[in-house]
């Protein structure tokens, strides 16, 4: 059940404080103070120093400078676990108040292109979240917030961002390890090794999300219904198998029936629909969001999923037939 939105904007309110506090007193605190006080918590030291780290990624202050004072107090090993941990706790935490606090106003808020980012986004999950750890021109405290406002299911969000900030977070407990006026160069190393990796990750994820981004949004059966009653060039292609086609809920008329696990090897059959407007459909709408991928990907310009699929279209009460699917699939691409 959603929070009360009194209860929403309350604790809404108090994490606003809480950061603006935090950012206006952080060049006041005396590092080398707060080590001193660390270190002679003697073996309680870092479990302290990862709540301090956690409590520090949900209020903004810099990851980075967070790891090279773990490196600095815990050496390399014991630095680097410390360090991972309390960034990837600190970012799941981050992760579940915006998703507390604002997912459902984001999901009411969002249209047009924000909304079709948010929907590339959340088709790719642990994929995006891989990405954006892994290149580090993206802000990691405000990450850690904003991809709580999707649909990212958590456990991804925590695998991903546990495993690819790890390279980063060794590099920087070294370097926080071996001291920053010892290693000036092997800052500038470290940031061009991990931009490399970066660019790696870049050109393998780049292309999906270009062509997620290039779907529209999902259509409502009345729309859909409405469109083909006025005549519209609406290709509907239903990628359920062919026992599902003529099965019980049935097909819209005029439907193409192409089963998603069949699509790859079978698209050469909506070669001349390229440029159509195409409504993709199954029995609710998950087969439908990986053919929509796959034609995206494969050049067509105009893709939409359906949303409930044929069980939203049986819902309304709207025409169906229950034919063979060899006589529906007569014309593909046409």
């Amino acid at each position: 059940m959603a929070p009360p939105r009194w209860l929403r904007w309350l604790l809404g309110g108090l994490l606003l404080l809480a950061v603006g506090t935090a950012l206006f007193y952080r060049d006041r605190v005396d590092p080398a103070a707060v080590e001193a006080w660390i270190q002679g918590t003697g073996g309680l030291a870092p479990l302290l120093f990862l709540t301090l780290y956690t409590i520090g990624a949900v209020l903004f202050l810099p990851g980075s400078v967070l790891t090279l004072a773990g490196g600095a107090l815990f050496g390399p090993v014991l630095g680097t676990i410390v360090n991972l941990a309390g960034a990837t706790i600190g970012a799941t935490l981050a992760f579940l108040i915006a998703r507390y606090l604002a997912s459902d106003w984001a999901a009411e808020h969002t249209g047009g292109r924000l909304e079709r980012l948010k929907q590339g986004v959340e088709s790719e999950g642990w994929r995006f979240v891989a990405f954006t750890r892994l290149v580090p021109i993206f802000p990691y405290n405000l990450l850690n917030y904003a991809l709580g406002l999707t649909r990212i299911p958590l456990l991804s969000y925590v695998i991903a961002t546990l495993v690819c900030m790890a390279p980063g977070a060794v590099a920087y407990t070294y370097l926080g390890y071996v001291g920053r006026e010892a290693a000036t160069g092997a800052e500038d190393l470290i940031r061009k090794g991990l931009l490399g990796l970066a660019l790696l990750a870049l050109a393998a994820f780049l292309p999906r999300l270009v062509a997620r981004l290039r779907q529209r949004s999902m259509l409502e059966v009345d729309e859909i219904h409405q469109r083909l009653e006025a005549g519209d060039d609406l290709l509907v292609v239903d990628v359920r198998t062919p026992e599902e086609f003529t099965g019980p809920l049935g097909h819209i008329p005029g439907a193409v029936n192409l089963p998603v696990d069949e699509l790859p090897r079978r698209l050469d059959e909506l070669s001349g629909a390229t440029d159509r407007p195409v409504a993709l459909l199954c029995k609710a709408d998950r087969r439908s969001a990986k053919a929509a991928d796959l034609l995206a990907r494969n050049g067509f310009s105009d893709v939409h999923m359906v949303r409930g699929g044929m069980t939203a279209w049986n819902e309304a009460d709207l025409p169906i037939e229950r034919v063979s699917s060899s006589a529906a699939t007569e014309g593909k691409g046409q």
